[in-house]
């Protein structure tokens, strides 16, 4: 497992928008996941779909080997704020492709799920991604992504019902 930023910069605490993305990798021998923390929104499609791959409660929390690579992807397309993704640990292997036809709708709670060929902009660049959950109130401080600091954050919301 490596952690890191996944671009060169710098961060700054007074400004949490300028900040770049911080990515932890989990090699496998057929494919690497990655996760970045700032975008979970604790779905838990992840935990719930491969346990024996995804387990909070050890570290590290994923082991890419513990399932057939392809199921680790079939669970990670699931998460619906793109937290989680994957490649191939080879050449060759396949990569997760975009839904077809983009989708977006807006849940219960406010957010913006997107799927999709997608090229998302901010002040950080941009980022070419295959499942976002967008902030649909304004009030997230890790735009244009739901962190659920907003009225999406009201007790009862269910973001497993989003993706």
């Amino acid at each position: 497992m490596t952690e890191g930023p996944a671009e060169a910069g710098t961060e700054s605490p007074e400004s949490p928008i300028a900040e770049k993305p911080r990515l932890k990798e989990y090699d496998g021998e057929g494919i690497t996941v990655t996760f970045e923390p700032r975008r979970c929104l604790h779905a838990a499609e992840c935990v719930h779909g491969l346990p024996e791959v995804f387990d909070l409660s050890r570290r590290p929390w994923v082991l890419p080997d513990a399932a057939a690579s392809e199921r680790v992807a079939e669970v990670i397309r699931r998460c619906p704020s793109g937290a989680l993704q994957y490649h191939p640990a080879a050449r060759g292997g396949a990569e997760e492709r975009p839904e077809v036809p983009t989708t977006v709708r807006r849940n219960a709670a406010g957010q913006l799920v997107v799927r999709g060929d997608l090229l998302v902009s901010d002040e950080r660049g941009d980022r070419h991604e295959t499942r976002v959950m967008l902030c649909g109130c304004g009030a997230s401080r890790n735009q244009p992504y739901c962190d659920r600091s907003g009225p999406c954050a009201e007790p009862g919301d269910d973001v497993r019902g989003s993706g």
